[in-house]
């Protein structure tokens, strides 16, 4: 059986620790966890994980966020993964930071990643997991925001929360979608 599991995010080091790259920074740590390496190949930074029989496809797409269907799209054909199989990874304004909600389907909600994978997919019909970031910043400031580096209490539980989203990845592959979500989806600290 295999999977593929997105994390989104930006390119680039002015981006890496920042809110909107939660998706990679999740991949980097499970890549560190598993000891694998990510190599550069079409459309990103790719990785195979196997976890309980399962083989894992890690793709952290080099297309920026707002073009991330491109990447998820290839990936999908060349790995002849089924859309059944697909987590993305994304940060979300609308969950206070520290929620962690993982579903099967949904709108973009606003986020660009997610409304890019839905147009080249022609579907929202994927299971993601929402990094709750909070919408804390004034009025016309969220691009600021979601560009911006954690707060020092945020850091404080980012580790954990990352954990839990590697917890959930492998439930995923393991359980299936439904009861890894009601296992997995928290409410915020």
């Amino acid at each position: 059986m295999k999977y593929l599991v997105v994390g989104l995010g930006n390119i680039g080091d002015e981006y890496k620790n920042t809110r909107h790259n939660i998706g990679f920074r999740i991949l980097d740590a499970l890549s560190r966890a598993s000891n694998i390496v990510f190599k550069t190949e079409r459309y990103g930074d790719v990785s195979h994980f196997k976890f309980k029989g399962r083989n894992i496809v890690l793709l952290k797409p080099s297309t920026y966020m707002n073009l991330s269907g491109k990447a998820v799209n290839y990936w999908l054909q060349k790995e002849k993964i089924p859309v059944d199989k697909l987590l993305i990874l994304v940060d979300d304004l609308s969950l206070p930071f520290g929620t962690l909600r993982m579903k099967g389907k949904g709108s973009d909600g606003g986020h660009n990643g997610l409304k890019n994978i839905n147009s080249i997919l022609g579907h929202n019909k994927y299971a993601r997991i929402r990094f709750g970031i909070g919408n804390e910043f004034n009025r016309g400031q969220q691009v600021d925001y979601v560009l911006g580096k954690w707060t020092d209490e945020e850091n404080q539980d980012i580790d954990s929360l990352i954990s839990k989203c590697i917890e959930g990845i492998e439930m995923f592959s393991t359980i299936g979608l439904e009861r890894t979500m009601n296992s997995f989806n928290t409410k915020a600290k």
